[in-house]
């Protein structure tokens, strides 16, 4: 079982950051893919970008240019720069490690309103 810990959600105004964190309870987080998805009230859970075990990224087109995906395996962390935050990234954060079973987080929400 792999323990998954989001944090650093908050309220934020349109145009301001967020850094999210997500630790993980063991070591295998380094030889996974981790991935950050988002909720929003009455929508899907849709990916937000995804950083495989040697570092390559992808992201959601919704967020290219705005957010960057990284992560220090020596803190079992993964982390989700969010810039130039918009009304639209409003949602529950979630980080997943992408094992054939998946193990999700906590969530942490994320809320940009003026």
């Amino acid at each position: 079982q792999v323990q998954l810990v989001e944090s650093g959600g908050g309220l934020v105004q349109p145009g301001g950051s967020l850094r999210l964190s997500c630790a993980a309870s063991k070591t295998i987080f380094s030889i996974y893919t981790m991935g950050w998805y988002r909720q929003a009230p009455g929508k899907q859970r849709e990916l937000v970008a995804h950083i495989t075990s040697g570092g390559s990224t992808n992201y959601a087109d919704s967020v290219k240019g705005r957010f960057t995906i990284s992560k220090d395996n020596a803190k079992k962390t993964v982390y989700l720069q969010m810039n130039s935050l918009k009304p639209e990234d409003t949602a529950v954060y979630y980080c997943k490690l992408e094992t054939n079973v998946g193990f999700w987080g906590q969530g942490t929400r994320v809320t940009v309103s003026s």
